[in-house]
């Protein structure tokens, strides 16, 4: 039996793919081995030893403390994907937003009601102070094409922009769901200088934080009109307000706001809408469910922010999971020990990522406590689990 902490509100269309003849689910678990969480905030978080996995639903791990997860040897899973369509609509609407000011008429349409004005003998003298450009025929750039930034470039071609895309990390399934008038540039310089929009899509790390700073401003095109759906972090606040102030970016739409940038002209700021639908919010929680019940039953691992993608189907009669250090000869070790012990291997998958591992190894015969013992011995090693 299975115990599984939630935390946060989870959509039942998650929640009810848990069998409860195996599955315990639960908000005020204290022993879990697996953990569903959103939003809530995990950094200071002290986990039970036996806990095995975190899934995430939605795409951010900044709330998870990734570091100390593996070290203990606790998989962090997130839902690349999910909540694709949701962002990519909200796109939509934020270029629509910052062209048109759509957001400024409608308050001053409700200014002229408040103020006992007519406001049909008004409106047409008025509406002059919000014309904006039409995305046809415009350039829009693309930052980061993976499962987001890829619907978003071939929408954006479909809406007859001129589309530009960059992203040094494209992985060959993001590249296959491009479509192929979409230029993919290689100097992010390229795409600055060419296009009308941007928009980014990245994981906010310590690499990318402030990207978006004076430097990265000053390459782009004056008046172009900047997006934001990832993470405020990335962008520089203190670089992006002096450069609405002269103008060289025209709008500035976040999903991120603070009191600096909500007071700020030319700011439009939403309050993290962007994966806010009921049907993202579905398919967050059934893939954070479904990755989860697969690493606790077979050990695969699909869309780990900190162990690699390993997937294999079961064979033998027992399947051993090892999270290790990604060190030379660790294979071997493991290998050598179970042969000494006269342990027939079936099937063995081993992956690395980063300075981590995982080896699954489906074993022929069950092996007793002593042979799992000498294995989490091995130096190394992190964590040792058995599946039967």
């Amino acid at each position: 039996m299975y115990h599984i902490k939630t935390l946060n509100k989870i959509s039942p269309m998650g929640l009810n793919r848990f069998d409860p003849e195996h599955y315990v689910v639960s908000d005020n678990e204290t022993n879990e081995d697996g953990i569903v969480v959103r939003s809530a905030k995990l950094l200071d978080y002290q986990f039970p030893s036996n806990l095995l996995a975190i899934s995430r639903a939605g795409v951010g791990v900044n709330n998870i403390p990734i570091d100390r997860c593996s070290e203990a040897g606790i998989a962090v899973f997130s839902t690349p994907g999910a909540n694709a369509n949701a962002v990519k609509e909200l796109v939509l609407c934020a270029m629509l937003m910052g062209s048109r000011d759509v957001d400024g008429s409608i308050r001053w349409v409700r200014e002229q009601v408040e103020a006992g004005v007519d406001v049909t003998t008004v409106v047409e003298k008025g509406k002059s102070a919000f014309v904006g450009p039409e995305l046809y025929k415009k350039s829009l750039g693309v930052i980061g094409l993976g499962a987001i930034g890829s619907l978003v470039a071939n929408m954006a071609l479909s809406l007859g922009m001129d589309v530009y895309g960059y992203d040094p990390y494209l992985s060959v399934d993001s590249a296959l769901r491009l479509d192929r008038h979409i230029h993919v540039v290689k100097d992010i310089n390229e795409l600055y200088k060419r296009a009308d929009y941007i928009t980014i899509h990245i994981h906010y790390t310590a690499q990318t934080k402030g990207m978006i700073d004076a430097k990265a401003i000053a390459a782009m095109k004056r008046g172009v009109r900047f997006i934001n759906l990832a993470r405020g972090e990335v962008v520089d606040d203190e670089a992006m307000l002096a450069a609405l102030d002269t103008g060289w970016v025209a709008t500035y739409i976040t999903d991120f706001p603070n009191n600096r940038l909500v007071q700020a002209p030319h700011v439009v700021a939403m309050p993290h809408l962007g994966a806010s639908t009921p049907e993202s919010e579905q398919n967050c929680a059934v893939m954070a469910v479904d990755e989860l019940k697969d690493y606790l039953e077979n050990g695969n691992i699909r869309n780990s922010v900190n162990l690699p993608a390993v997937s294999m189907e079961r064979s033998g009669v027992m399947r051993m999971c090892i999270i290790h250090k990604n060190v030379p000869a660790m294979l071997a070790n493991i290998t050598t020990l179970l042969s000494k012990d006269g342990v027939n291997v079936e099937n063995l998958s081993n992956k690395s990522k980063g300075d981590l591992a995982y080896t699954m190894v489906d074993l022929g015969t069950k092996v007793d406590a002593a042979v799992i013992e000498d294995v989490r011995k091995l130096a190394n090693v992190i964590r040792v689990r058995v599946i039967e």
